[in-house]
């Protein structure tokens, strides 16, 4: 049965929220509808001729890109030449276009986490932090009657998460007071009566991604008209999201060593790297796409080498220079992956929520070739 595209792309935001976009970033619906109903999804790192037709031939009614078809502005459409073309033959064909962009690059498990993993790193944590996630500590206060059905509630809903732990809460014991006015309807008690009532202080922290999600099933499952409860924003740092990720090698192996191991993991015909090829590599940085920027972070954090792609001249001399070396897998060499991870991802969701439909994986080909 046909799925809508808000259901896939709800399914997207859940893992990767768009808040973790950067700036000058433009992800989520790039054109189509919402409600548009699909049996097929195509998932590529761009769009062109190649990937419209395919998609046509397969019946798929949404395209999930990585990188957005609208980056800036469109000032003019000109059927006849480029992104122009493209959009005419997208849009008579009937295909919504949907993307996740740098807020897949920064997710828990986005393309920098698979992209670590790939390569063999363990004891993988954040380069950077890019993003931190607000917390907030949930205090309801429910009769006894009711304590155990709401706390499995808002713990269902993502409630009660502490590092490796879960279903995390505190309750302790009182007694609370209230008089029903003329109108209401009281679970408990009576109109105009002063009633006294054992219940229970319910606390748990509540991650700001769901947040609105864990109030909905605690009103849902609350038993009393008008529930009282308390909300408060805190100091501490929920998640950490990041544009790349820092891990250690297994066994520590020399440069030259190390680039055939990154060659053989993405499947990379050739790479370039700067650095000596006889230094023992130990400690690994990687930001998937162009993230030469990140180098003086990586050398800071005391990595031995940072993989990216699209690094410049300059850029590999400074890090030649400081110290540090640099293996240049390619834009789309370090990005590739992230068809296969978001397929993986839906598909298992999908069963999840028993919802249909079937995932295609193409395989874009390189801009740039060598000769």
């Amino acid at each position: 049965m046909p799925v809508t595209v808000k259901a896939i792309t709800d399914i997207l935001e859940e893992h990767f929220p768009l808040v973790l976009a950067a700036e000058w970033d433009n992800p989520g619906l790039q054109l189509g509808s919402w409600n548009q109903l699909t049996e097929n999804i195509l998932v590529v790192l761009d769009i062109d001729d190649e990937v419209i037709n395919y998609a046509c031939r397969h019946r798929c009614g949404l395209i999930i890109t990585h990188h957005p078809f609208f980056f800036s502005p469109i000032r003019s459409i000109n059927y006849d030449h480029g992104q122009g073309r493209l959009l005419k033959k997208i849009v008579d064909a009937g295909i919504t276009v949907y993307s996740v962009h740098t807020n897949l690059d920064a997710g828990d498990r986005g393309l920098n986490q698979v992209l670590a993993e790939r390569l063999g790193l363990t004891d993988i944590g954040p380069l950077d932090r890019w993003r931190c996630e607000k917390l907030f500590k949930l205090a309801v206060y429910v009769p006894s009657s009711h304590a155990e059905e709401v706390r499995a509630a808002i713990h269902g809903a993502g409630a009660g998460h502490l590092g490796r732990y879960q279903d995390c809460s505190f309750m302790c014991k009182g007694i609370g007071s209230f008089r029903p006015l003329p109108g209401s309807q009281p679970f408990i008690g009576q109109e105009g009566r002063l009633e006294e009532v054992e219940e229970f202080r319910l606390e748990s922290i509540v991650p700001q991604s769901r947040l609105d999600q864990v109030l909905e099933r605690m009103r849902e499952t609350h038993p009393y008209e008008e529930i009282a409860y308390d909300l408060y924003r805190l100091e501490l740092d929920g998640k950490i999201f990041s544009m790349g990720r820092i891990g250690r090698l297994v066994t520590p192996c020399r440069l030259e060593d190390f680039c055939r191991q990154v060659k053989q993991a993405l499947s990379l015909d050739y790479i370039r790297m700067v650095g000596d090829m006889d230094r023992i590599i130990k400690k690994v940085a990687v930001v998937s796409g162009a993230g030469a920027d990140y180098a003086s972070l990586a050398k800071h954090n005391g990595c031995d080498v940072l993989v990216t792609g699209d690094i410049k001249y300059h850029q590999a001399k400074d890090a030649r220079d400081a110290g540090l070396a640099m293996i240049d897998a390619g834009h789309e060499g370090t990005e590739r992956i992230m068809a296969d991870l978001l397929c993986q991802l839906l598909t298992q969701e999908l069963s999840n929520k028993d919802l249909e439909a079937e995932i295609f994986a193409l395989k874009t080909q390189e801009v740039l070739k060598t000769c």
